[in-house]
């Protein structure tokens, strides 16, 4: 049975192999398409599905599924457990097959909810709403690849579910290069892109189920005691998860309304900002939710304690440096990345000042994901979606209240600001119900991440120099320097980590400064 860290290895590891993949595919699309109105249409498109993607998918559904699951595994037999996956397979699909088609019916509906300032531009709506009704299947597909990754997750094959996004990114490039240039309206073969990835995806994991004997075969049965448990489990979290995601789509909405790009530019500072997080909140959010979920089952709340207390180590050790290089190294990583004839230095201004803002909550937004798992796992839906409505409003009143003097930057950094309150009642409510008990040398951890964090900072920020630099280069030179950078912030946090007495032991569990 691997380790936490070695699963948190595979996890990452794959991830950053999709991530890397992202990166080529955003720069992909920001050479080919720009920043301009079939962009947003298209990014506005995109984004409605995954917002259902995070509600049934690794939201809601993941977090009611996956417990259950380790609850019938640790307590029940072979055949009772198949039976249980077999139930939610065909319950499940029948209810995302119907949201589908829903949302296809829907489209000009659920365009002019989630980006109402597109009625102002016809041909921007049109757009919109004819891309959406090709995007918004994905759902259906990627939803199932979700359910097929909780099991194989549960059986500790982190690795397949973390390499699949893979396939999206390369079905979004291969349309991109290949099949735009074939189309009369070269934006939508992004759309059919979405459209063959939730397909791929999906297919891609089947042989691994059939592997481990859980390849499932449909049943409805909303009868199942098991799939009334997870159905039960879903409600308070799809509202909870709900909250969060409408929090996230309230800058498209209010960008909508400012000037066009606005979305693209939120949008690739977002990209960015989860680079890290995909890789670090979310492979520690995946590893340790089965875990902890286990360690509930077993009734053992010392080790669920212990789980929670490594995961936090991690948060802080890694999202620190990664936050301050995403916020010292922005204007850089955009001009790098992004900068062309379409994509204007306007464009990586802009851009850069969005993710900047995001930077600033990237530890609270890995956080989040490590802290909401410490309830999902007992079973606690209300908590979280308590907790998930005050960030909501938090979010919704300082977006208000910033978006007019700041902009499209303002609503990145109303996002920030909610994730912080967020996280925070989050470790409150979980130290207040002694549910994590923080082990020893948290103090001394904490002085020595954020004198590392800071001192990196100043080092990459000194030789960096300013983005109009950046500007200036040739396009392999700002890459070169780029890489050159992070690799010097990297190695400067580590020395400074080594020199403050931080070691390798101190990551893994059980060992404490």
């Amino acid at each position: 049975m691997p380790s936490l860290t070695e699963s948190i290895a595979k996890v990452g590891g794959n991830t950053f192999l999709s991530r890397i993949a992202g990166f080529v595919r955003d720069l992909v699309v920001a050479r080919v398409f720009g920043a301009d109105a079939g962009t947003d249409a298209f990014f506005v498109a995109f984004k409605i599905p995954n917002f259902m993607r995070r509600l049934f998918a690794e939201g809601a559904f993941s977090m009611a599924f996956v417990p259950v699951l380790n609850a019938y595994k640790t307590k029940h037999g072979t055949s009772e457990l198949k039976g249980f996956v077999d139930d939610v397979a065909g319950t499940f699909g029948v209810v995302l097959l119907g949201v589908t088609l829903l949302g296809v019916l829907g489209a000009p509906v659920l365009i002019l909810i989630f980006a109402p300032g597109f009625s102002d531009e016809a041909d921007k709506q049109v757009m919109a709403v004819e891309m959406l009704r090709l995007t918004f299947p994905y759902l259906m597909f990627i939803s199932l690849t979700a359910f097929a990754g909780g099991i194989l997750n549960t059986y500790e094959r982190f690795g397949v579910p973390a390499f699949t996004p893979v396939l999206l990114n390369v079905a979004l490039i291969l349309c991109a290069l290949v099949l735009a240039p074939e189309m009369e309206r070269p934006i939508f073969a992004l759309a059919w892109g979405v459209f063959i990835a939730g397909i791929a995806q999906l297919v891609f994991q089947l042989p691994f189920l059939w592997r481990i004997g859980m390849l499932p075969r449909p049943r409805v049965n909303f009868h199942n005691a098991g799939v009334r448990r997870v159905i039960k489990l879903m409600v308070p979290a799809l509202f909870g998860v709900s909250v969060t995601q409408i929090g996230l789509l309230l800058n498209t909405l209010l960008a909508s309304f400012l000037v066009t790009g606005s979305i693209t530019w939120l949008y690739y500072g977002d990209r960015l900002m989860e680079f890290p997080l995909g890789i670090l909140g979310v492979g520690l959010g995946t590893v340790i939710l089965p875990k902890l979920s286990q360690k509930h089952a077993e009734q053992s709340p010392e080790a669920f304690s212990r789980t929670l207390d490594w995961a936090l180590r991690w948060v802080l050790l890694l999202g620190v440096p990664s936050a301050v290089g995403l916020l010292v190294l922005a204007g850089p990583m955009m001009a790098a990345l992004f900068h062309s004839g379409e994509f204007t230095g306007e464009d990586v201004t802009m851009a850069a000042r969005a993710l900047m803002a995001y930077a600033l909550g990237l530890t609270a937004f890995m956080g989040i994901k490590v802290l909401a798992p410490g309830f999902y796992a007992r079973q606690d839906m209300k908590t979280p979606v308590r907790i998930a409505v005050i960030a909501m409003v938090v979010n919704v009143a300082f977006s208000l209240l910033l978006m007019f003097p700041l902009g499209h930057t303002g609503l990145a950094l109303a996002t920030t600001l909610s994730a912080a309150v967020n996280a925070g009642l989050l470790l409150r409510g979980l130290l207040r119900e002694g549910i994590y008990r923080p082990e020893s040398g948290w103090r001394a951890l904490l002085i020595r991440g954020l004198g590392a964090g800071i001192i990196m900072g100043l080092v990459v920020w000194w030789g960096s120099g300013e983005t109009v630099r950046w500007l200036a280069m040739g396009g392999w030179e700002r890459v070169l320097n780029l890489v050159g950078w992070i690799l010097a912030g990297g190695a400067v946090y580590a020395g400074s980590l080594l020199a403050f007495g931080v070691r390798p032991r101190h990551f893994s569990q059980g060992e404490r400064i």
